[in-house]
């Protein structure tokens, strides 16, 4: 797939992104800073995240083109007050399940059994980093690793490293988005 193909796929990822954080803009005047406040975040011990994935990057391994699927993340609390004690931050341990389906695969090179599509397996294995900005949003970071499966091939992908958002929209729930390579994720977190 050629490049200028992927502009208004991109270009529609960031727009839907743009409306949700302007959607959350009247709610958010009235949002208090909590970042200097240790502990002032919702009460968890563990976060499952259903969500839709979102590949305009080709991954690594025979797949390519532009990538469809669903997922999920779970994340345990392991540490109330993180690493820095005096801001708002927690630290977790996540896990999940990724499977993409991409709109090309490997062809070899005599043309024999080309495939027009690829199924990719992710499970990341992750250490999560958040930092608890206000009653509403969060950001965090997670740097792990990932096994990765599509057909008959296993790869382990290591230093691998995600970030996200998320918007609290409820007492325990949230919009979360999550940057990472291949893909970009948006679903649902339940604090729990």
């Amino acid at each position: 797939m050629s490049t200028p193909a992927r502009f208004p796929r991109i270009t529609a990822a960031l727009s839907a992104a743009v409306v949700a954080v302007s959607l959350s803009t009247e709610a958010g005047a009235a949002d208090r800073m909590v970042i200097s406040k240790p502990g002032v975040h919702p009460t968890y011990s563990v976060e499952a995240e259903p969500h839709l994935l979102l590949g305009l990057i080709d991954p690594p391994g025979p797949a390519h083109g532009t990538g469809l699927g669903i997922g999920a993340r779970g994340t345990v609390e392991i540490v109330d007050n993180g690493f820095v004690s005096t801001i708002n931050n927690t630290i977790g341990v996540g896990f999940g399940l990724d499977w993409t389906h991409y709109s090309a695969g490997p062809c070899p090179a005599d043309g024999d059994d080309c495939r027009n599509k690829f199924d990719s397996v992710w499970i990341p294995l992750a250490m999560q980093w958040n930092f608890w900005l206000s009653e509403q949003w969060s950001v965090f970071g997670e740097p792990g690793v990932a096994l990765r499966f599509g057909n008959s091939e296993f790869q382990v992908e290591p230093l691998e490293f995600w970030a996200g958002a998320r918007w609290l929209f409820a007492e325990q729930m949230a919009l979360t988005m999550r940057v990472g390579y291949p893909t970009f994720s948006v679903g649902v977190s339940f604090l729990m």
